[in-house]
């Protein structure tokens, strides 16, 4: 019957198709059945409505029809127009609903994968870099002989796979990396102090910003970011010195991190490194940007900045 039904031409000369209405057509199939050699039941209908769907937000944009069959010829539908458009927005609207959801679902999916990827690489990532280059200097230590640097090296490769298993089972847990509970000024610090325990540069410090209380969502995107550019300096920059700075100006939280090293650093990502377009997709989601300037001989400076939570973004350029 379905098949049938597919199959029965609309647009056939032998019978008159009447508009009653927006986008609603009727018609009588009478004349045309007699075309139709067919013994099907679908054959049999004698009369059709049909109704195009539309979008509740872009009318002119078609997104189905509903047909509606007859077994009885009529000779007008003019007193059902308003009932059949009624009926259709309301399945119009459905399918728009469905196909947002869809879309939505598609949208939030593709963002958690991304999620996963940043925290795995923010995480994980960065100690398995600094095992690794840890395993380098053990080798050549081993390599000459020096028992006291071979041995500080096997215990920092022994802290790092620690590290490494901590984080391991927090992904798991729950795809988030553990935040200090004594807030961002904290666990700033901390890093701070691991990253001068682990790497031959010094770092200083400084906190401008007498209660540096933000929303948990911010603490964690702004520590991921500083922690990615201070792996940075510690994996490519070759400085000596670097400090970190913590502002509040005009309306904006900054967050600098800068070091004498080589520079030449770029927002464009080399197959395999991905941590300074992490960083912009991690600052945007806070409503803030990152600035950077690298020059080659004058080190790296990177810069976070973002507006007080809950204020307006346009309002503060104004």
């Amino acid at each position: 019957m379905l098949e049938v039904e597919n199959i029965i031409n609309i647009n056939c000369e032998s019978f008159g198709k009447t508009a009653i209405g927006r986008g609603i057509y009727s018609a009588n199939l009478g004349a045309c059945k007699t075309r139709q050699d067919c013994r099907y039941i679908g054959c049999q209908l004698q009369s059709i409505i049909s109704a195009s769907l539309e979008s509740p937000d872009s009318p002119e944009n078609q997104i189905g029809v509903l047909t509606l069959f007859f077994d009885t010829p009529q000779e007008s539908f003019e007193h059902v127009s308003s009932t059949v458009r009624a009926f259709t927005n309301l399945l119009g609207a459905i399918v728009e609903h469905n196909r947002s959801n869809s879309e939505t679902k598609r949208i939030d999916l593709i963002a958690e994968r991304q999620s996963i990827a940043n925290e795995i690489h923010d995480s994980l990532a960065q100690t398995l870099v600094y095992t690794r280059m840890r395993t380098s200097l053990l080798l050549e230590s081993l390599r000459a002989g020096n028992e006291l640097m071979s041995t500080k090296y096997a215990h920092d490769i022994d802290d790092a796979l620690e590290i490494s298993q901590k984080t391991v089972r927090e992904l798991i847990t729950d795809f988030r990396c553990a935040m200090d509970p004594s807030g961002l000024p904290r666990a700033l610090q901390t890093l701070t102090e691991q990253f001068c325990l682990r790497n031959n540069i010094a770092l200083e410090y400084i906190n401008r910003v007498a209660c540096l209380e933000l929303p948990l969502e911010y603490e964690i995107q702004v520590y991921h970011i500083v922690q990615e550019a201070l792996a940075n300096i510690a994996t490519h920059s070759g400085a000596t010195h670097a400090r970190l700075i913590v502002d509040f100006i005009s309306g904006y939280y900054v967050f600098t991190v800068k070091d004498n090293g080589s520079g030449g650093c770029t927002f464009t990502p080399v197959e395999g490194h991905y941590g300074m377009m992490i960083m912009r997709e991690r600052a945007q989601r806070i409503g803030g940007e990152i600035k950077l300037e690298s020059s080659r001989g004058f080190g790296t400076h990177v810069q976070l900045f973002f507006p007080k939570p809950g204020l307006d973004w346009r309002a503060v350029n104004e």
